[in-house]
């Protein structure tokens, strides 16, 4: 990324709005957006944030070169006053965001944008788009993850990723949710992903036999090696002569190399079972088992359901391109202006679907965890300069359902947004990928079990401050007649 200018990886409308305003005198008007998404991937109960330092990187890159600014002018649309002010663009705004790997819930702001109307209005479809991809990549791993309860998933996809970013980006979204390394090189050179891989059926049908092939393979690698069974047939060559050549190479007593074999066919749990007992009758029981072959959340626990004895799975197109439900659905919304006098003015979005109808205002975000069991209790949207008393027992009600109320009695509250950007200086520092994917794995921690349940989760509180909830009213009221 810090070799390409993305600056015009931009919908054209942006640039036709933000010529209007320079034309118009609203190019230094300021203006509030926010990113969320209205419904969770799969029908899940949470998504998880991700993507953030790369719009970082993208927002410290932003301008304008020569060669933009000669293919704007070509297109005889753009006055020349506009794009005399692209020549020096920057972005001199700000940015608050939630830190990558925290869960999320719908119509909460993932992202915070204040800026001049054509800095805040050009970065939205960069901004989009890596968020988008990020989260909803890291969102379906997290669901693959916990389906494997406990047992080693690594990210196998690149080859049929949506391009070379959808590989390597979603690789790093996938360490972040929890997926323990991928198969993608390059995002271990750039991310610190750890990659690792052995051999596919080419290099089994390259040899004139498959025990050949496995005894060279083991005399390469002399403290690791997984050998893939399936290319012939899984119980009657495979898995035999995988015993044949770790026999001839390493012996039984050398717990110190690291062994396993691969399934990537056929009845994955029947013959993940027999090759299990294959290998401990012959004093390979610290040999691990490798399943792939399409696995998704629901497969990996139906395997497991069927007592399959797998200690790896490796997961690829269902994976890297969240194959269920492959859009996340962000949008990038206008929240509020500023008037002339620096008043802040709220802003919304009507519809006939009562989804798409937004919150206004500039808002923070708090987290309510209870106290005792430390477990998310529910999530606060208020006005920005808002100090809620959390020191009282706080009514909270779903907006969507007014009767449903909920009242925290002991209870701490966290403000989850942090501030990335201020008045176009990055104040934040992106943390090391482990941190996050550390980070990532305590905040799921947070979540009850009834919220990460894949079938039917429990519809978590996104609850508004009584102040946001009559600003919207007001909002609906004036601009719904």
């Amino acid at each position: 990324m810090d070799k390409v200018n993305y600056t015009l990886l931009c919908d054209f409308y942006e640039l036709t709005m933000s010529n209007g305003y320079f034309e118009n005198g609203m190019k230094d008007k300021t203006v509030y957006f926010d990113v969320f998404f209205r419904r969770v991937p799969d029908g899940g109960g949470f998504a998880i944030a991700a993507g953030l330092e790369q719009v970082i990187e993208y927002v410290k890159n932003l301008h304008f070169d020569d060669d933009d600014i000669e293919f704007l002018k070509s297109k005889n649309i753009f006055s020349n006053g506009f794009l005399d002010y692209l020549r020096t663009f920057r972005f001199h705004g700000d940015i608050w965001a939630l830190p990558e790997g925290t869960p999320v819930f719908p119509r909460e702001p993932i992202m915070t944008v204040r800026g001049n109307a054509i800095e805040a209005q050009l970065i939205e479809t960069f901004v989009l788009l890596t968020l988008n991809h990020q989260s909803l990549i890291a969102t379906k791993a997290s669901r693959i993850v916990r389906a494997a309860g406990g047992r080693a998933v690594s990210e196998f996809g690149s080859r049929r990723a949506q391009g070379a970013d959808g590989a390597v980006f979603g690789a790093r979204a996938s360490y972040i949710a929890g997926c323990n390394g991928t198969a993608c090189v390059l995002a271990d050179e750039k991310y610190g992903v750890p990659s690792s891989g052995t051999m596919a059926h080419s290099w089994v049908q390259m040899f004139d036999t498959e025990y050949e092939a496995f005894e060279t393979y083991c005399k390469t690698y002399s403290k690791s090696a997984t050998l893939l069974v399936d290319t012939y047939n899984v119980l009657k060559s495979g898995v035999p002569n995988a015993i044949r050549a770790f026999d001839s190479v390493y012996g039984k007593d050398n717990k110190e190399v690291s062994l396993a074999i691969r399934l990537d066919s056929g009845d994955i749990a029947y013959l993940s079972r027999k090759a299990r007992k294959m290998l401990d009758d012959a004093g390979y029981s610290h040999c691990k088992i490798v399943a792939s072959n399409s696995l998704d959340e629901y497969i990996i626990r139906d395997l497991i359901n069927q007592d399959a004895k797998i200690d790896i799975f490796g997961v690829g197109e269902r994976l890297i391109t969240s194959k269920s439900e492959p859009v996340f659905g962000g949008v990038y919304k206008l929240a509020a202006v500023e008037d002339e006098n620096g008043n802040i003015i709220p802003r919304i979005k009507i519809s006939e679907n009562p989804e798409k109808i937004t919150y206004p205002h500039f808002k923070k975000l708090y987290r309510l965890y209870e106290k005792e069991s430390g477990k998310a209790a529910a999530d606060l949207l208020c006005v920005h300069d808002e100090e809620p008393d959390f020191t009282k027992p706080y009514e909270l009600f779903d907006p969507d359902y007014t009767w449903k109320r909920k009242t925290l009695t002991d209870y701490i509250a966290k403000e989850l947004q942090v501030r990335i950007f201020e008045n176009g200086n990055c104040v934040y520092t992106s943390p090391d990928i482990n941190e996050i994917r550390k980070y990532c794995a305590e905040q799921l921690e947070t979540l009850w079990e009834e919220v990460t349940r894949f079938e039917n989760p429990h519809n978590y509180y996104v609850d508004l401050s009584q102040k946001l909830w009559d600003i919207k009213k007001a909002l609906l009221e004036k601009n719904g007649k």
